[in-house]
């Protein structure tokens, strides 16, 4: 019974170290905001410009806690985690990234803020791309990083592309498979998409799996790739309806990733793009090369201000 109590302390202490690796420092306020159907998790603090940052699949908002960190000294910064991902409610449905953009409008009109920013990554550049095309006088600037949007530019390519196969992955039979497994699915993203895989570090693996592993969390994450084919839609629709993006668009790609290929499809949905590429970086930037992705975002939002 002692072992047992001590291997089960150490385990605790372990997770907590873990988790304590990202906790948003102080001014950070975290709360929990009601909209659109949901409840949404959200970091917020600063003052000045406000710049809103949306994360992607196998991880959370925490990703964003080095930019964070440097924005908030002259910046309001608003961090959600997205619908049925991290801290946010697991809800049934709603995972079309239209309906996430309303979700991303309900948080920043319960803020009281309007003219934004977005930084995005990975399926935060869907959300972003659905929230920019329907509130083009509210969005100032936008960064996508890594990842396509549906319907913009070659996605049926992009579709062919075996590295891809997760996103026609999912159901209750997949959720089965990977239940009490999510660390081993989740390795594999973070193995094969990475330049380094070391430099995503074990106490990331750690977090990121334990909130994957929370009730709903792989369902919604799932979900989140079963809406492509809507998103695509609603997508395209949206530029034929108003037009290619007219906000200045920076478009970043990790080096043994996306490379330039961003700034590629981002010109098929957007007017002002500025390309760049993060060095030393697969998809997983901010774990590769957070110092290269905090110059990149910085020096462009000075730019256009």
């Amino acid at each position: 019974m002692k072992r047992l109590l001590i291997a089960v302390l150490a385990f605790a202490c372990a997770a907590h170290g873990a988790s304590a690796d990202f906790e948003f420092p102080a001014p950070f306020r975290a709360q929990d905001i009601k909209t659109n159907g949901t409840t949404i998790h959200v970091r917020s603090a600063g003052q000045g410009p406000v710049v809103v940052l949306l994360h992607g699949y196998g991880e959370t908002g925490d990703m964003w806690i080095a930019l964070a960190k440097d924005l908030v000294r002259d910046h309001t910064v608003v961090v959600p985690d997205l619908r049925g991902l991290g801290l946010s409610a697991k809800p049934a449905g709603g995972f079309d990234k239209k309906t996430q953009a309303a979700d991303v409008a309900g948080v920043l009109d319960t803020l009281r803020l309007q003219k934004v920013a977005v930084v995005a990554h990975d399926i935060g550049n869907m959300v972003a791309f659905a929230f920019a095309a329907q509130h083009r006088d509210r969005v100032q600037q936008l960064i996508v990083i890594d990842a396509p949007v549906p319907g913009i530019g070659p996605w049926e390519e992009v579709l062919k592309n075996p590295l891809l196969w997760h996103f026609r992955f999912g159901g209750p039979d997949m959720e089965r498979l990977v239940a009490g497994r999510e660390r081993i699915y989740l390795d594999r993203f973070w193995n094969e998409f990475s330049k380094t895989p070391a430099k995503f570090s074990e106490s990331a693996r750690q977090h990121y799996a334990q909130l994957y592993a929370m009730p709903g969390a792989m369902h919604s994450g799932f979900a989140q790739f079963a809406a492509f084919d809507q998103d695509a839609v609603d997508n395209r629709a949206f530029v034929q309806k108003d037009g290619p993006l007219k906000m200045p668009v920076l478009a970043l790609g990790g080096e043994a990733s996306f490379g330039l290929m961003m700034a590629t499809v981002m010109r098929s949905g957007a007017s002002q793009v500025t390309e760049g590429v993060i060095p030393d970086a697969g998809h997983w930037v901010m774990e590769e090369n957070p110092a290269a992705v905090v110059k990149a975002v910085r020096a462009f939002l000075e730019e256009q201000k």
